[in-house]
């Protein structure tokens, strides 16, 4: 008895010594990270934990309360919340405002900062998690690249694929139909290059290029049937800046697009997206399916004349009964007029708005520090900048959810070197949220260590299912499946 009441009053002296005494009320809010302060967020979405930046910041206490349910209380060196807490009080919440309260021990003197709110969504996510590539920042070689999926309502991250299990392959351009992996298709390079495509848990091992048409099959799109696939077929090449504010330029010597139809392995192409003097690039199809979106530039010089490649914004009608392209090819948004070049068109899946990303010249936005993410309203053809969600540093590789209520982009933001993973809503008005970074059980010791850029990340709405040890055994071989062109 006498040593169950020691140990009691041993845990209530721990309690009381942690807990905030003679606090200093500060009229700021606290700087943390990551940012979180004044996000909107989605039902379910994993614990926004949250360190308080400073060199002398010893422990944090933090308070969260919302206008229904119990109060969620942390008290250690970084903010980390009990998952199932959290989760209740989010949904007991949803369309409402949650307040913070934080106070943190610096120089074993308590601070009290200003409250900030966080916003629960009344929009629905519908998403298990995010697929993502992670890369180290290297340029000569592949190094450790994977193909990774994150259940967004926890911290677990499951590897799809990497290349250890086939060494020196580069995997990219992964890309499910419509967020949903049942109909799933990624790119190979290096030596044992391939496109592979799983369908209904059926996978086949294509050829990387087709010998007719010349470059790889790369930068996917599924058609909303599912009875096609877009691609574009790159011969992609890279060169160095010998500027200090930048690295590397990534072009194409030679890019067309092509629709694949996988029932019959048959290529389906036109001289109006094939032609000799110009690059068409990134094909995408609209969510009802009649149009082929894609970007073009004309062929330039490489690497001389890379400033003058930029692109432009096109489309032409498609027909999914006969698979039969339309007999010419309008302009949608004419980014060199305005001195710009355009990459990564990504259609809402509710057919109202086109993403986009603007940057100086070329495609590979990733590398531009002042790529920025624009919005079109189709309806009225009208777009703008989204001053609301763009930073200072590179913004690129956008994707939307399968409602069309949110989105994941890629953001430099944080440090200029890795790129990193954020969400933001978009409401009736066409306007996004303040866009938060993907949460971690401890961010700041994740993102500080973790030495990995994310890209082209796209939302899942189930875990993928894929034997990534039987697929590259497959990768391995020497089989392909041959494609034709009809």
């Amino acid at each position: 008895m006498k040593l169950y009441i020691l140990a009691i009053s041993t845990i209530l002296c721990i309690s009381c010594s942690n807990a905030p005494e003679n606090v200093q009320k500060m009229d700021d809010v606290p700087h943390i990270f990551p940012d979180y302060i004044g996000v909107t967020i989605p039902v379910g979405i994993a614990p926004l934990n949250f360190s308080v930046e400073g060199n002398d910041v010893e422990r944090v206490d933090v308070t969260v309360t919302g206008s229904n349910g119990e109060p969620l209380h942390t008290n250690g060196k970084t903010a980390q919340f009990d998952i199932d807490d959290w989760h209740q009080l989010l949904e007991q919440n949803k369309g409402s405002k949650l307040n913070v309260t934080v106070s943190a021990k610096e120089n074993g003197k308590w601070k009290q900062y200003k409250d900030f709110t966080i916003s629960v969504s009344s929009l629905p996510l519908d998403e298990w998690g995010l697929t993502y590539r992670r890369i180290a920042p290297g340029y000569e070689v592949y190094s450790h690249i994977g193909l990774y999926q994150r259940d967004l309502s926890n911290f677990n991250e499951h590897t799809i694929i990497d290349n250890t299990q086939v060494p020196g392959a580069c995997y990219n351009c992964h890309t499910a139909n419509r967020t949903n992996p049942e109909q799933m298709v990624f790119h190979v390079r290096g030596e044992n290059g391939a496109t592979v495509m799983q369908i209904n848990g059926k996978r086949e091992i294509l050829k990387a290029s087709n010998e007719t048409l010349g470059g790889s099959m790369v930068y996917p799109y599924w058609h909303p049937s599912g009875e096609y696939c877009a691609f574009s077929t790159n011969t992609t090449r890279q060169s160095f800046h010998v500027v200090p504010d930048e690295r590397i330029e990534v072009f194409d010597l030679a890019s067309d697009i092509l629709v694949y139809h996988p029932k019959t392995h048959a290529i389906l192409s036109d001289t109006l997206i094939s032609r000799p003097d110009w690059s068409e690039n990134t094909p995408v199809f609209s969510p009802d399916g009649k149009t082929l979106y894609f970007m073009t530039c004309k062929q330039q010089d490489y690497p001389q004349h890379f400033k003058d490649e930029k692109y432009n914004l096109c489309k032409i009608s498609f027909d999914p009964a006969t698979g039969q392209f339309g007999n010419h090819v309008d302009t949608v948004f004419n980014a060199i007029s305005m001195g710009k070049s355009l990459t990564w068109p990504r259609p809402s899946y509710d057919g109202k708005y086109l993403l986009f990303t603007l940057m100086d010249y070329g495609y590979f936005s990733i590398w531009h520090q002042e790529s920025e993410q624009w919005l079109m309203d189709l309806s009225t053809g009208e777009s703008r900048n989204l001053s609301e969600i763009n930073s200072d540093a590179a913004d690129s590789y956008h994707n939307w959810s399968a409602n069309s209520h949110w989105i994941v982009f890629t953001s430099r933001r944080d440090d200029g070197l890795y790129t990193r993973l954020y969400l933001s809503s978009i409401d009736k008005n066409g306007r996004f949220s303040k866009p938060f970074l993907l949460p971690q059980k401890n961010p700041k010791e994740y993102y500080s260590e973790t030495l990995y850029s994310f890209n082209t990340p796209d939302f899942t709405s189930t875990r993928v299912s894929f034997d990534s040890h039987l697929a590259a055994q497959e990768i391995l071989s020497p089989h392909r499946v041959e494609t034709k062109v009809r």
